[in-house]
């Protein structure tokens, strides 16, 4: 049986100055990878603690960002309580926080502030457009990201007969966003233990959703000689599925399977490039077999002939496919009634479970033991 090895960021202490999603997602991530993380609350809990949905009076959507944090209750007014927190800073390895631009300065919780006498503090600001240029102070929301970066209007242009942009409730520039501060973070962690330097990051939620758009990003400067094959949805008997036979064995295949081996002699299908050519055609041939089919009978059967297919799912089914379930990626966070599941990081390491922290920090729960000895030496107190 394999010894099971400390977390890779264990010993590593995070101030985490976050809030709502792209920051509280990234460090949420670290405290799951080992980091002991000190979420900073105004007074009351952050805004999202009342963000439906709720499970027992308490927000689930809160408790995914924030489970495995130890949280500490601020008056962001007041003088002493941030030289207390400044004075917590001093003992973190990572300082990570999204507010708009200019604002840390302003509560002396800035990178140069922050790492006045220290060389070694890797601190990483997460905003809309970035600490510079000239939308940088511009408020920023996931949607207003999406419009700006062309990842909506690509969208739209992949869908037929929409005359506008999709509404969306997914907030893709958040997610990613966090995700790039993740990783630029323990990047510069390595940097800091290889070389003894820390690093101020600065990471745009802009510039994250840019980067998800390579082959628009490509064809926006050199424009393909036809138009591009789109994966496509087919009609089931019950629903829809995809099936993306693109290649020439896996095409012979779908051919076999549907009973249509002429297909192999059809010159528009022949090849992969004309495949590519003509996909709304050859897509309109296997939704004559598949619509006569169950959706989970069309997976199976492609699937089973080596044909990647899949049914379209619900997030519901999704979270208790048998996939999933195999690769233990949910855990229960809470207890009892209160207890919900969050998804645990998208990799397995093969000597350390990476579970998501197994409970929500209550508001200011840890403030007494984390603060109270910065606070009696942070001088006296004063409201500006």
């Amino acid at each position: 049986m394999m010894s099971v090895t400390p977390k890779p960021l264990e010993g590593i202490r995070v101030l985490d100055l976050t809030r709502i999603i792209s920051g509280p997602y990234c460090t949420r991530l670290l405290a799951d990878c080992g980091a002991e993380v000190f979420k900073i609350e105004p007074v009351g809990g952050e805004y999202m603690r009342v963000k439906e949905p709720m499970k027992v009076g308490k927000s689930t959507y809160f408790g995914h960002f924030n489970a495995g944090k130890k949280s500490v209750e601020i008056d962001f007014r007041s003088v002493n309580d941030l030289a207390a927190i400044r004075k917590l800073a001093a003992t973190c390895d990572v300082v990570v926080e999204n507010f708009r631009p200019g604002v840390v300065r302003d509560l002396g919780l800035d990178f140069a502030t922050l790492a006045s006498g220290r060389k070694d503090l890797v601190y990483c600001s997460i905003s809309g457009f970035g600490q510079s240029g000239p939308r940088a102070r511009h408020p920023a929301y996931a949607p207003i990201l999406h419009a700006l970066s062309g990842h909506d209007l690509a969208a739209m242009s992949y869908a037929e007969d929409v005359g506008k942009p999709f509404r969306t409730g997914i907030w893709y520039a958040d997610l990613i966003g966090g995700l790039f501060a993740f990783s630029a973070i323990q990047t510069a962690l390595i940097g800091q233990l290889r070389h003894g330097i820390g690093q101020y990051i600065d990471v745009a939620l802009m510039d994250s959703m840019i980067n998800l758009l390579v082959l628009e990003m490509q064809e926006a400067q050199t424009p393909s000689a036809f138009e591009r094959w789109l994966a496509t949805p087919v009609r089931a008997a019950d629903g829809h599925v995809i099936a993306v036979p693109i290649t020439g064995r896996i095409f012979e295949r779908l051919a076999d399977l549907t009973g249509h081996p002429e297909w192999k002699q059809d010159t528009r299908f022949n090849t992969q490039l004309e495949r590519e050519k003509n996909w709304p055609a050859l897509m309109a041939l296997v939704e004559k077999w598949t619509s006569e089919r169950s959706a989970a009978d069309c997976e199976a059967a492609m699937m089973e002939a080596g044909i990647p297919c899949a049914r379209y799912q619900t997030v519901s089914e999704a979270i208790h496919d048998e996939q999933v379930i195999a690769r233990a990626l949910m855990s229960d966070v809470g207890e009892g009634a209160g207890a919900f599941k969050v998804a645990n990081l998208p990799f397995l390491l093969s000597g350390t479970p990476l579970a998501v922290g197994p409970r929500v920090p209550e508001p200011g729960e840890h403030t007494k033991d984390v603060l109270d000895l910065f606070r009696s030496s942070a001088g006296q107190d004063q409201n500006p």
